[in-house]
C-alpha cells in the first residue's frame, strides 16, 4: 500500500538519523526524542482520519512519548450526530511487541477471567497451547483462591489482574461445574494463539446449526484461513441451514481475514456485490476502495446469528455490518458491540509503530458510523458458569431456540450482569481493539 506513506515515514527517520549528533538538548527531552515527537505529529497530521482538526498549536513535544500522543490526537476526532470525540483508538506500541501480538504470539498464562457477579470470578476463555490449556482449565470454573488469597471480589480486582495476567507464576485454587476442586500453579511462557477456539453443529427440529466460536483476527493469516475452511466445509458436509459466529470476546485485526469470513459466509447469491468502501481523508482520497463479494466455499445459508458482547469490535463489528445488507442477521448478547467503524495501519517511526486511525468504512448499503456500537436482536447474558459449546450456555441456548422455534424466548435466560459488575470487570479485559490493514 501507499507509496506516499513510505515516504512520509522515511523521511522521518532520515530527519531523525541526520540530528542524531548534532544537538544535545531539546524542549522537554532530548534532540532525539522530540524529533520522534515531531514525526509522530506530521505524519498524524497527514494520515489522520480527521487530521484538519488537529490544532496548529498541537504541541506533540509536551507529552511523554508516542503512546500519550496518539492518545492525546483522539479528541480531535468530532462525527456529525456525535457529542464527544469518537475516536477511542488511535494508539502506539513499540515494533517488537506488535510484531508478536499480530503473529498471536503471547507471553502470559492464557487465562482470561471475568466476574459472573461480585463474588464469582470464572475462568472466561483459555488459550488451548497456553499453560492454563495444557494443564486442562476450562471456561466456567469458578476462581476460589489466587496466590494464596480467597479475597475474590470486585474490590480486590488490582490484586486479581496481577496475578492472573502480570505474574510469572501464580498457584489457583477452582472449583469445577461438579463442585470438585483442583490446586494448580501455572508458570508464564510463550505460546501461539488460535483464535478457532471451537466448532460444532446442534440440530435443532429439522434444522441444523453449525456454531464457530471465533475469537480473533490476528495471527498466521494462511493458517487462520486454512481452518476456516476446513470448519465451513464441515458445516457443508452435514448440511447446516444456519451459522451462529460467537464474536463475543474478538477484538478484531486484520482486515483481510474479515473479509475472507464474510465470503464463506455471504450466500453465493450476493457473491460480486459490493461488501464495502473504505474511506481516507483528502490527501488519499485517491485510496478509497470498495471491495467486492467473492464467494468462498460452497456454504449457503441465509440465517447468521452473532453472539456479541461491548469487547466485540472492529473487524468483528466490520464482519457483521457488510453482511447485513444481504443475509438475515441477528445479534444476541449483554450489550451493544464496542464501536468502532474505522481501522488503521501500522506506521513504523523509530522503534515503534503508530496507528492514527485513517480509513473509515461503510456496506454495501452505505451504512456505518456506528460509533455507539450495533445493537443487539436479543439482550442475554454471557453464560460464564458454561462451558464453550454448551447447550445450556445463555448466549448458545438463546440463539438454538430461536432457530428451532422462530422467536426469542426468555426461558429464563436473559437476566444480564448488573452494570456495576460490568465496569469493575474492564480491568479485566484483555482484548485488541483494531482493524488493521
Amino acid at each position: 500500500m501507499k507509496l506516499r506513506l513510505l515516504i512520509v515515514v522515511l523521511s522521518g527517520f532520515a530527519i531523525f538519523s541526520s540530528c542524531r549528533k548534532n544537538d544535545t538538548g531539546g524542549n522537554n527531552g532530548t534532540t532525539d526524542e522530540n524529533i520522534l515527537k515531531d514525526s509522530i505529529l506530521a505524519i498524524s497530521r497527514d494520515v489522520y482520519l480527521w487530521n484538519t482538526q488537529i490544532p496548529s498549536d498541537f504541541s506533540a513535544r509536551s507529552y511523554d512519548g508516542p503512546s500519550e500522543i496518539m492518545e492525546a490526537i483522539r479528541k480531535y476526532s468530532n462525527e456529525p450526530g456525535f457529542s464527544d470525540p469518537v475516536d477511542h483508538y488511535s494508539f502506539a506500541m513499540k515494533q517488537n511487541e506488535w510484531d508478536n501480538l499480530s503473529n498471536g504470539i503471547i507471553s502470559d498464562f492464557g487465562l482470561n477471567a471475568f466476574f459472573f457477579s461480585d463474588n464469582d470470578l470464572r475462568v472466561r476463555l483459555v488459550e488451548e497451547a497456553s499453560p492454563a490449556g495444557r494443564a486442562g482449565i476450562k471456561r466456567g470454573w469458578k476462581f476460589l483462591k489466587v496466590a494464596g488469597s480467597t479475597n475474590i471480589t470486585t474490590n480486590n480486582v488490582d490484586f486479581l489482574v496481577n496475578n492472573i495476567y502480570n505474574s510469572s507464576s501464580t498457584a489457583f485454587t477452582f472449583q469445577k461445574p461438579d463442585s470438585s476442586t483442583v490446586e494448580i500453579t501455572l508458570e508464564s511462557e510463550t505460546y501461539q494463539e488460535n483464535p478457532v477456539v471451537l466448532d460444532s453443529i446442534y440440530t435443532e427440529g429439522a434444522r441444523k446449526a453449525g456454531y464457530i466460536v471465533f475469537n480473533s483476527f490476528l495471527g498466521d493469516t494462511a493458517r487462520v484461513i486454512n481452518e476456516l475452511t476446513n470448519v465451513f466445509n464441515r458445516f457443508v458436509s452435514a448440511n447446516v441451514t444456519d451459522v451462529i459466529v460467537d464474536l463475543r470476546y474478538n477484538g478484531g485485526g486484520y482486515v483481510s481475514v474479515s473479509e475472507a469470513l464474510a465470503n464463506f459466509l455471504i450466500k453465493p447469491s450476493a457473491s460480486g456485490s459490493i461488501m464495502m468502501t473504505q474511506q481516507y481523508n483528502d490527501n488519499y482520497s485517491d485510496l478509497n476502495e470498495v471491495t467486492m463479494f467473492k464467494k468462498r466455499g460452497a456454504l449457503n445459508v441465509n440465517n447468521i446469528f452473532f453472539v456479541v458482547t461491548d469487547n466485540t469490535a472492529s473487524a468483528s463489528e466490520l464482519l457483521i455490518n457488510n453482511l447485513k445488507p444481504y443475509m438475515n442477521v441477528k445479534l444476541v448478547g449483554p450489550e451493544a458491540t464496542y464501536g468502532k467503524p474505522v481501522g488503521f495501519f501500522p506506521i513504523a517511526v523509530g522503534e515503534w509503530y503508530i496507528f492514527p486511525v485513517s480509513f473509515r468504512s461503510t456496506n454495501g448499503q452505505n451504512q456505518g458510523n456506528y460509533f455507539d456500537g450495533i445493537a443487539v436482536d436479543q439482550q442475554v447474558k454471557d453464560g460464564l458458569d458454561k462451558d464453550w459449546g454448551d447447550r445450556q450456555e445463555a448466549a448458545l441456548a438463546t440463539v438454538l431456540s430461536y432457530i428451532g422455534t422462530g422467536s426469542f424466548t426468555d426461558g429464563g435466560l436473559n437476566s444480564v450482569v448488573e452494570p456495576l459488575d460490568a465496569g469493575r470487570n474492564k480491568k479485566l479485559n484483555k482484548n485488541f481493539k483494531g482493524a488493521v490493514r
